[in-house]
């Protein structure tokens, strides 16, 4: 029954079915073997895929070992999944404002790392004396400093303003940065990582 039923379909259509389904496959297979066999560069100029969160990992697990620091990564706190944590000081540190909210009510003390902060700078934020190598100790400050100015400026407020103003510019901008009332992810994200910054930058 099927070859009858392809017998009365016209040559036309056939050949285009058939030539659409041998390009599709070519094209398949120009990316497929294309991406093995000339992986992407990322910007470290190393060959292979390097996902933004897995360098940050990376970064992050370097850090905490130059510091002498133990730590489990994607520990399971409360049902939130932080990226690291310390057993010994019972510190997490996420990248994720959800995780950092979420766990804002728990003995745990949370870290939130925003998306562009260098992690010499996770230094600052630790509730525990961390001495900084030396070599990284200048450009930390500084880029500390300029991360703090513009957490204050995102919200709004200079940096000399308190935690209550710090608070309530957030609570104003949450309104109108929310994804349900019309804001993006992206910007609530932005406008959650400088209020995480500020607020530990006010008396």
């Amino acid at each position: 029954m099927p070859i009858e039923l392809l017998n009365e379909l016209p040559t036309w259509l056939l050949l285009g079915v058939g030539l659409g389904t041998v390009a599709s496959a070519a094209v398949g297979a120009v990316f497929y073997f294309g991406d093995r066999l000339f992986p992407p560069i990322d910007r470290s100029g190393q060959q292979g895929y390097v996902d933004g969160n897995l360098r940050r990992h990376a970064e992050i697990r370097s850090y905490l070992s130059a510091i002498d620091e133990r730590f489990v990564e994607n520990a399971d706190l409360d049902g939130f999944a932080a990226a690291f944590y310390l057993p010994d000081r019972d510190v997490a540190i996420t990248f994720d404002p959800r995780v950092f909210f979420g766990l804002e009510s728990a003995p745990t003390y949370v870290v939130l790392c925003e998306d562009e902060m260098p992690v010499a700078t996770l230094g600052r934020r630790l509730p525990f004396e961390v001495e900084e190598p030396e070599r990284e100790a200048g450009r930390s400050r500084r880029t500390a400093d300029r991360a703090v100015t513009n957490a204050f400026q995102e919200l709004g407020l200079d940096a000399g303003a308190s935690q209550d103003e710090v608070r309530s510019a957030y609570r104003s901008l949450a309104k109108e940065a929310h994804p349900d009332r019309g804001g993006t992810e992206a910007e609530f994200k932005q406008l959650q990582d400088a209020y995480t910054t500020a607020k530990e930058y006010t008396d």
